[in-house]
């Protein structure tokens, strides 16, 4: 992500949509536009979604998915220059130590299921060696 402030993100957007809009005779989508823009789809998501919080997009979801409209490109100007998007690296550090909490739950729950089932074998070999030890 060169420009990594939200204004010259926003700028960059906006431009985008409009551009697509006239090539497509269509509103573009979310994809679309990160395509465009070579941009992540989850930083695409961001931006899209902080532009719609300020009015400066729509997002509408319809029967051909989720499309994009510029609401108000006049609003860009409110946005703070010089910004840094930390939101988004914010969010994917959040979101990396969750799934890594997750990948420790998952591992503890094998290892007790693991745990238990050698507890069940050892415990039928035991069941299995007295059945056949003649008295």
């Amino acid at each position: 992500m060169r420009n990594t402030d939200l204004y010259s993100n926003a700028h960059i957007v906006v431009a985008a949509i409009r551009v697509l809009a006239h090539q497509k005779n269509a509103p573009p989508s979310i994809e679309d536009v990160c395509q465009t823009l070579s941009f992540s789809l989850e930083q695409g998501n961001f931006i899209c979604n902080k532009l719609e919080e300020m009015q400066i997009i729509e997002i509408v979801e319809g029967s051909y998915g989720t499309r994009l409209f510029i609401k108000n490109h006049l609003k860009i100007e409110d946005i703070p220059r010089g910004d840094k998007v930390s939101g988004l690296e914010e969010e994917l550090k959040k979101f990396q130590s969750s799934r890594k909490n997750f990948t420790k739950e998952i591992e503890s729950f094998q290892a007790k299921q693991a745990k238990k089932q050698k507890d069940l074998f050892a415990e039928l070999e035991k069941k299995l060696k007295q059945g056949t030890d003649p008295k």
